[in-house]
């Protein structure tokens, strides 16, 4: 099928755009990194249609304007909030996704739920305190974001325990690496410097993306056959 194609392409540059960002060869971000989120919305778009398909692929393409925006966050704070609000809007559509997903089990197991719905607060109480008292004029968007991203979490936790296997560990564990890779970006920025924290943030990046997008496609089977 045409649409795998475009996935091997994206395992391939992917594999090639890390190897140099772990070599150190972070200039070349700006010829690579706008070539990757395009091949998953290629991808996607010639998949057979299914029900939400047009939410996944405007998720995937504010996630890349994010990215493009953000390549020029070193010559002004500007483009640091209008990428943060480019990838809002890519977390709420993703939080609409998950949320219109086939629903396998009638019932949730609740206490398990409660659970994990702790466990996300705790990381979001958690992340903000750590970064609170170095955000500045940033607090308002950052609250906002991390609130969003943990909400995108939770709908994607919820599909782990409705949805079919192994499509909601991939969406899970999709969403999971978002958080991981949003969490050492921003304490990279307002914390404290990590190292090979470029490299570390985009690994984390293209596989949350690519297990997504896979997840959601292997949820949607049945429609597209």
């Amino acid at each position: 099928m045409k649409n795998i194609v475009f996935f091997k392409i994206y395992i391939a540059l992917c594999s090639i755009y890390l190897l140099l960002l772990y070599l150190g060869y972070e200039s070349l971000d700006c010829y690579l990194k706008p070539a990757l989120i395009p091949l998953l919305i290629l991808g996607v778009y010639f998949s057979k249609k299914f029900p939400t398909q047009k939410i996944l692929l405007t998720a995937l393409l504010f996630s890349w304007i994010g990215d493009v925006i953000l390549l020029f966050s070193d010559i002004a704070e500007i483009y640091f909030i209008l990428g943060l609000v480019s990838f809002l809007i890519s977390h709420i559509l993703y939080c609409v996704l998950f949320n219109r997903q086939i629903k396998e089990k009638i019932k949730r197991n609740a206490v398990i739920f409660a659970i994990g719905s702790v466990l996300i607060a705790i990381y979001l109480i958690g992340m903000l305190s750590v970064l609170l008292p170095s955000l500045g004029d940033l607090k308002i968007p950052v609250i906002a974001y991390a609130s969003v991203i943990s909400i995108m979490l939770l709908f994607a936790y919820n599909g782990l325990l409705i949805w079919k296997k192994p499509a909601n560990q991939l969406v899970f564990f999709g969403a999971l690496f978002f958080i991981v890779s949003d969490s050492i970006l921003a304490l990279n920025k307002f914390y404290t410097p990590l190292k090979k924290s470029s490299f570390i943030i985009m690994l984390t990046y293209l596989v949350a993306q690519y297990l997504i997008v896979i997840g959601v496609l292997k949820l949607n089977r049945k429609k597209t056959e």
